[in-house]
Parts: C-alpha cells; sequence; structure tokens
C-alpha cells in the first residue's frame, strides 16, 4: 500500500519500484483522530508526511488566537517539506479535520533519497512552485475581490486540491465547515452561509447533504468570479 500511495504523490512519481520500495521502507504510519493537532507553528521540523486518508487544515495562528487558514490538503498531498529542507521551524500549524491516516519520512532519510535522486529535487521545486503560485492567487483574492469573488475563488481552490469527478460534475465530499471556508476566504461565516444560499438559487451549484456538487465548473469559475 505504501508504494500505491508513493506513486500518487508528484514528488516520487518518476522512480523506479524498486526505488519506492525503499522508500517506503523507511516510512512509519501514524494516525491522528479528527481535530487532533499534527503539527505546531514554530516547532523543529524533522518529518515530512504524506497522507494516505483524510484531511488536513494547514492554518496560523495569531496572538490573539485567531485563526487564518491557507490550505485543505488531502490524500497523497504532502506537508511539511519546507521544515524538512531546510531544519528551520515550522511556518504553520497543521490539524486533522478528519481522521486522517499517514506516514511520515524523517529529515536525514529525505536528505539522502534527495542526494541520490535529482529528480525528486525538480519534483520539491515543481511543488513549492505551484504553492507559491496558490498563495499569490490566494493574496490577490484577499486584497482585490468582494466577498462574492472570495468565497468563490476559495471554492474553486478547494475544488482543485480535494475535489473529485463524479458523473461528469466537479464534487467536493465532506464539504468544510463554512467557518474554516470563512477562514480560507477572509470572510465571515455568515458571508459565506449567504453565498452559498445564492450560488444554488442561481443554478451553480448544488448540496447533498455535507456534498457540494457544481452543476458545471467551467460555468461556475466563469460566472461566480
Amino acid at each position: 500500500m505504501k508504494v500505491d500511495l508513493l506513486r500518487q504523490v508528484p514528488l516520487f512519481q518518476g522512480l523506479s519500484n524498486s526505488d519506492l520500495e525503499k522508500i517506503a521502507q523507511l516510512m512509519v504510519p501514524k494516525r491522528f483522530k479528527k481535530n487532533n493537532l499534527i503539527i505546531f507553528e514554530e516547532d523543529l521540523g524533522q518529518n515530512l508526511f504524506i497522507i494516505e486518508k483524510g484531511r488536513v487544515k494547514v492554518s496560523g495562528i495569531s496572538n490573539e488566537g485567531g485563526e487564518a487558514i491557507f490550505a485543505i490538503l488531502g490524500e497523497g498531498d504532502i506537508f511539511g517539506e519546507l521544515s524538512i529542507i531546510d531544519g528551520l521551524a515550522r511556518s504553520a500549524t497543521v490539524t486533522s479535520i478528519e481522521d486522517v491516516e499517514l506516514w511520515v519520512l524523517n529529515r536525514n532519510s529525505f536528505l539522502e533519497i534527495l542526494n541520490k535522486h535529482s529528480s525528486i529535487a525538480i519534483e520539491l521545486l515543481k511543488e513549492l512552485a505551484s504553492r507559491i503560485r496558490k498563495a499569490d492567487a490566494q493574496i490577490k483574492s484577499l486584497t482585490l475581490k468582494d466577498a462574492r469573488g472570495k468565497v468563490a475563488n476559495t471554492l474553486i481552490r478547494m475544488a482543485e486540491d480535494i475535489g473529485v469527478i463524479k458523473e461528469n460534475k466537479m464534487q467536493i465530499h465532506n464539504l468544510p465547515l463554512q467557518r474554516d471556508i470563512a477562514n480560507l476566504a477572509g470572510t465571515s461565516r455568515e458571508t459565506v452561509s449567504r453565498l452559498l444560499t445564492k450560488f444554488e438559487e442561481e443554478g451553480l451549484i448544488q448540496r447533498d447533504g455535507d456534498t457540494l456538487i457544481f452543476t458545471n465548473f467551467e460555468e461556475f469559475k466563469r460566472r461566480a468570479r
């Protein structure tokens, strides 16, 4: 199972089965219940985490206790890569929003692998570049868009990160709490609730329990923004 998971991670794509087997042997499993702290901002980072099951939120906490959510990650995603490269403190807090199953690779093992496989270094640069672009897009959304644009952009990012295609429609299963969506969008929970209802009235989305369904994802991106 570990090798199958590694094949899903862009960082390790292109490696042979034997190399993946060697990496898999170095990883150890960890499980966290919902709403458990996994890593804390400013802690010294010594591990890279790969998500096998469940989802986590990456956030920052202000001195006053306020929370800003930077991303929601799911199966096949990695976190902890910055600290494992430079050995410095964690740049964000990561908390489970569902029961999660992780595989953990310690820093020394990762750096040894990195030295042997230049392809991993290239993929790591691509991953970091992708996250920088997403961060730039989030900053633009928070500073330039109105509330509708902020919430729409957040839903689009979530769909692209953790959404699935089912019956030819983009869907977000186990939609995060409106409070968490509001933190991602930089707005209030009440605004998120109002705009979700508005999008539904406009025929842009449907809600089925805790699943959000885009009636036409490309049309949503064009109109909701």
